[in-house]
């Protein structure tokens, strides 16, 4: 079994893996001579290809840790011992090896196994992840609640560096070597951004440093000098300038962690050795290991962001096909916003494009390269990312946060008190907004809207299609003031999207059909459903398009003419759009039944977005059938 694949190479079926297929916990793992771990760990690469060429989804991630993977169940006793990842994507291996080899094939799809680490799918998942940079703290909590158990039981957190970038991890690490908690923080340094320190000598010197005669002679050494202050902050001195000789843990020392590192995060049988060594030692323990994302298959090692996922491969046929012609592809509402900025910044030099981390998924990468002093990529640090573009405001910029709905919920302190509080010029552009599809729960964009309004000063649009999009964006950033605009993942219905940069009237919403009896109040991209339910029911439908400040006028007269409203979003109900809608008709004093359709008061599970809106009622015919069944009910309310 081979160790690099190509494209061409991939499995289509089913790799024999004999070893692999013995494996359904790790404690069988644990079973096997430490010499078979190699043909094991190339079994995994196989099957991990195959099955991910089968589904679609991420797997750079995964072929980078595989070998890491397979050190640490082999070692630790899981899931006894508290197995931490941070950032799912690199989680793949680790559910293969933990009983869910047979259920790959469903991952990512409604009712099967989710792509991140998820508590109630598996006791090996000891902490469910969505967002980045979160290992250390909950390993942390697992460490200090195993010391306050007597259990005795080891905590691995295991992070990668670009979560290492947000000051969460580094909160978490202060803490720990504070506590002296038993614990052991794993980096995965895939992107040789901290260190290209590694070779023959690191490896050696990390079997040094983490060897138990090593440590008893140091603990030894710091007991026979407690007496001799002096000659004790001589020999500190002189080890950490032994350890900066030959690897970059200084921070990480000076943090209270023991150091050790960098070393091949490849080379089985050294991490495995390293791993066994650092097991017996006490307080906190740093292995830095070095690897490359998207190991074994050569187009993802050179290309790691460009290979971070894949779709589904399909078999190539036999002979050649006939050319089919290919169609203009929509752009993604990402793109419109891509375009938006760089068009606006062509006019505005003020303008400054930020972003936590998501540079190619908000499609800033023609805006770094056209505007490169403009343009601030500030790494996974949500937070920082908001009161730098308040800063920026401060002193005259035009700051664009462009950012995940998901993530925005990290920076919504910074966002009350550092933009809207000092009512500063910040625009944000918040994509992924509703639900994500196939990466569920922990990556929706389900409450903006209702996080968003109630926050004074704060104008918040819902476009409902790509050059409204454009035209929103654009009003946010003439406007005075703090602005969001929210738009979801994918592309649009088609609209035809007009070159000119124009504003929209503020707060002003637009009927798109005239109806009778009911009117549907679309705030967002559902209006395509909206107006195929509102077909059938002979509905008014009017396109909202502000949620903050709300269309009052426009509210009034749909309610005068109208005996039901529906409020339509892709977001939570409470405290909603629809939500505004009766508060305002409440402090008019307006008796006006209003339906308000959003997604339920529960987290919505992964599956593919046309589900997910049709199990939640979002579809067309949920919309017809709910108005329909409520209009029933206002109707013999009237009679009675």
């Amino acid at each position: 079994m081979q160790d690099t694949y190509t494209f061409r190479e991939i499995p289509l079926q089913r790799p024999n893996t004999p070893l692999l297929d013995r494996i359904e916990v790790p404690a069988q793992l644990r079973e096997l001579p430490a010499e078979q771990l190699t043909q094991l760990a190339r079994e995994l690469r196989a099957f991990l290809l195959w099955s991910v060429g089968q589904t679609g989804g991420h797997f750079g991630a995964g072929l980078g840790v595989l070998e890491l993977t397979v050190a640490l169940h082999y070692v630790f006793n899981t899931p006894e011992d508290r197995l931490v990842w941070d950032v799912g994507h690199q989680a793949y291996p680790h559910k293969i090896l933990t009983g869910r080899r047979e259920q790959m094939g469903t991952i990512r799809r409604k009712g099967g196994l989710a792509g991140f680490p998820k508590r109630a799918e598996s006791e090996y998942d000891t902490f469910g992840v969505g967002h980045s940079s979160t290992s250390i703290s909950a390993a942390l909590g697992m460490a200090i609640a195993a010391r306050m158990q007597n259990t005795g039981r080891k905590s691995i957190a295991v992070i990668g560096d670009g979560a290492m970038t947000a000051g969460m991890a580094f909160e978490a690490l202060n803490h720990a070597g504070h506590l002296h908690a038993n614990m052991l923080v794993v980096l995965n340094d895939n992107d040789m951004s901290i260190s290209r320190n590694v070779g023959g000598l690191s490896n050696y010197f990390a079997k040094l440093l983490s060897s138990r005669t090593y440590n008893q002679v140091r603990d030894g050494s710091k007991k026979v000098l407690q007496g001799a202050p002096h000659l004790m902050a001589l020999a500190k001195k002189t080890e950490e300038h032994f350890k900066g000789m030959i690897a970059p843990g200084t921070l990480f020392e000076e943090l209270g962690f023991n150091y050790i590192g960098p070393i091949d995060g490849h080379d089985l049988p050294l991490l495995v050795e390293t791993l066994e060594n650092i097991r017996e030692l006490d307080g906190p323990q740093f292995l830095h290991v070095v690897t490359t994302k998207g190991k074994g298959f050569a187009p993802a090692e050179a290309d790691p962001i460009g290979y971070h996922a894949i779709n589904k491969i399909e078999p190539v046929p036999p002979t050649r096909p006939e050319p089919v012609k290919s169609t203009p592809s929509r752009p993604k509402y990402a793109n419109v916003f891509g375009q938006w900025l760089c068009d606006a910044a062509e006019q505005d030099e003020r303008i400054v494009g930020i972003t936590p981390a998501m540079c190619e998924g908000s499609d800033l990468l023609a805006f770094s390269q056209r505007f490169p002093d403009r343009y601030f990529d500030v790494a996974i640090a949500e937070q920082h990312s908001v009161t730098l573009a308040a800063g920026l405001a401060c002193d005259g910029a035009k700051p664009v946060v462009a950012i995940y709905s998901t993530f925005l919920q990290r920076g919504y302190d910074q966002l009350i008190h550092d933009v809207a509080i000092q009512n500063l010029d910040v625009l944000f552009a918040i994509d992924r907004a509703g639900l994500v599809g196939e990466d569920g729960p922990t990556h929706a964009g389900a409450f903006d809207i209702s996080y968003l309004r109630c926050i004074p000063n704060m104008v918040v649009m819902t476009p409902s299609d790509e050059n409204e999009t454009r035209q929103m964006l654009h009003t946010g950033m003439l406007f005075e003031g703090p602005a969001a605009v929210r738009y979801p993942r994918g592309t649009g219905p088609g609209a035809e999207i007009e070159p000119t940069l124009a504003p929209l009237p503020l707060g002003k919403g637009r009927r798109v059909r005239d109806g009778t009896t009911v009117a549907i109040l679309n705030f967002g991209t559902l209006l395509a459903p909206a107006l195929e339910a509102a077909e059938a029911l002979d509905a008014t439908v009017a396109d909202m398009r502000f949620v903050k400040p709300l269309d009052e006028a426009l509210v009034l007269e749909l309610a005068e003419q109208h005996d039901l409203l529906v409020t339509l979003e892709e977001n939570v109900v409470a405290g909603g759009a629809g939500s505004a809608v009766t508060e305002f008709l409440n402090s008019r004093e307006v008796s006006q039944p209003v339906l308000q359709l959003g997604l339920p008061d529960t987290f919505i599970d992964h599956g593919k977005h046309t589900e997910l809106l049709s199990d939640c009622g979002l579809d067309a015919e949920g919309i017809r059938e709910r108005i329909a069944k409520r209009l029933q009910h206002v109707r013999l309310k009237a009679v009675k």
